[in-house]
């Protein structure tokens, strides 16, 4: 009978050895996780802003690491910290990383994900890839609309010139930038002015105003009921994304009809080439693809481009003697009878620079628009199972000093050596990297460059203008809005009286 009991015994201990060994064995090679995930909810609790700094507190708290794991309800996310990791995700898994992340306002808000930056990987995201290429950011199509840029750059000097021209007077900056981006992409698509000469007191433009801040806010990784979809009940999150979704689709709607009802006097706007694509394929070129496009270029390049230009601006009255510098590059290489014009900035590399540095440190979007694997591959040696979610966070490596000297410095100058633009990960990397970076680009530049030549700016005071960050969902904005004091140049008036 011992006998038996001590087989019994030896056979028991015998299976579970073997059974916990082959769950040790099967368990897949995961990035360091913290340790203190909770049952069902996983590390949810971390979602608080800025995410960017979290995650990079997490990744300092774990020696460093590179890449990490985290457990947000049911869903496996990897965040990776390391400019070579980035690389590695968006070279060697480009194709297996090129899928979105299907998230509640992706689905209600961009028409089932089937916009361009949602749209999973595959032929209907190629052929949407394919329309931005020729029909939005060809050279050809951003030069056509170069007069709209001009345009409105004009419009923001006449505004600040109106108590500036015999002393400094105080202005506030963040509303100006934003009418600036949102009439751009907006007279582009439908050559509709929303804001400027008296436009900013219609009540339909206030509207709009806040229903594309509320549209924005929707988007990003910070959204709990993403993770664990439960809460979409207690936080009626889905039922709010519905009703925002809702009422863009009626405004975007209302854009398109305006403008087919309107065909008799075609413009060169984004919205009347794709309803000539319409008339040719139908099948293909539906409304809701058309409002697809237009929403993805109004939520990519309206407060993205606001919020770089604040920043940038912000940055350089913080350090008067690079504004001063790059004053003394307009001066010599425009001159002060004209205005800067975009053929100028091949030849101004400090202000390009003064952009790139802005976007180093101030990324618009801080952890980059997520990716899902849509099979299993390695990253770093570890692990990452199909479905895993992949952050990318650029603001830790931008400002990492294993591969920035002095990261956290604002210094223009690290761009004059060859090949330093080419770490800037801010429009992200690979085939579903942002093709609107070109025309992004551009628009800070010029706009920058015209405020520096027709402006003398200070800051409010002696202290530094407050450089911290707020919460933005997608976007980092700063936390307080960039209030400065100005004053006109005499170059001023000579550009206001050609253009009048």
């Amino acid at each position: 009978m011992e006998g038996q009991t001590l087989i019994f015994t030896f056979l028991f201990i015998s299976l579970s050895l073997t059974f916990i060994i082959g769950r040790i064995k099967r368990r897949p090679n995961l990035p360091p996780s913290p340790s203190w995930a909770l049952p069902v909810i996983g590390h949810l609790r971390l979602l608080k802003p800025p995410l960017h700094r979290v995650f990079l507190s997490v990744s300092e708290s774990l020696g460093d690491a590179p890449i990490i794991s985290l457990r947000l309800g049911n869903r496996l996310v990897f965040v990776v910290s390391s400019h070579s990791l980035a690389e590695e995700c968006f070279t060697k898994n480009d194709v297996v990383l090129a899928n979105r992340f299907n998230s509640l306002a992706s689905k209600h808000i961009s028409y089932g994900c089937t916009t361009v930056v949602t749209a999973s990987y595959g032929d209907h995201w190629r052929n949407l890839r394919r329309i931005g290429a020729v029909e939005i950011f060809s050279a050809h199509r951003l030069n056509s609309f170069s007069s709209i840029r001009r345009d409105e750059i004009h419009r923001l000097i006449a505004c600040l010139s109106r108590n500036t021209s015999l002393e400094f007077a105080k202005v506030e900056m963040k509303s100006m930038f934003s009418n600036l981006t949102f009439n751009n992409i907006i007279r582009m698509l439908a050559g509709k002015c929303y804001y400027g000469d008296g436009a900013e007191d219609d009540p339909e433009a206030k509207r709009v105003r806040e229903l594309i801040a509320e549209g924005m806010g929707c988007f990003g990784a910070g959204n709990t009921a993403d993770y664990l979809p439960i809460l979409t009940w207690i936080t009626g999150s889905e039922k709010r994304i519905k009703k925002i979704a809702s009422r863009l689709d009626e405004f975007l709607q209302g854009l398109v009809d305006e403008r087919r009802e309107g065909k008799e006097k075609r413009q060169n706007t984004m919205v009347d080439h794709l309803l000539c694509l319409q008339e040719t394929q139908p099948e293909y070129y539906t409304d809701n693809i058309i409002k697809g496009i237009m929403l993805s270029l109004i939520l990519a390049g309206t407060d993205t481009s606001a919020v770089t230009l604040e920043w940038t601006l912000s940055a350089l009255l913080n350090h008067p003697q690079i504004l001063s510098k790059a004053r003394d590059e307009i001066d010599n290489k425009v001159g002060l009878n004209r205005l800067v014009e975009e053929s100028d900035l091949s030849h101004l590399p400090y202000l390009q620079n003064i952009v790139s540095e802005s976007l180093r440190l101030y990324p618009a979007s801080p952890l980059l628009v997520p990716h899902v694997a849509s099979e299993d591959c390695k990253v770093g040696g570890y692990h990452m199972p199909r479905g895993t979610m992949l952050l990318t966070n650029a603001w830790a490596i931008h400002r990492d000093p294993k591969i920035w000297d002095d990261p956290t410095s604002f210094k223009p100058e690290r761009f004059e050596k060859e090949g330093e633009a080419q770490k800037l990960l801010g429009f992200g990397l690979g085939r579903r990297a942002c093709p609107g970076s070109g025309l992004a680009q551009r628009l800070a530049s010029l706009t920058i460059g015209s405020l520096i030549q027709c402006f003398e700016w200070e800051r409010i005071g002696e202290e530094e203008v407050d450089m911290t960050e707020g919460g933005g969902g997608v976007i980092m904005p700063k936390a307080i809005p960039l209030v400065a004091m100005c004053k006109a140049r005499p170059v001023v008036g000579k550009i206001l009286n050609e253009s009048a």
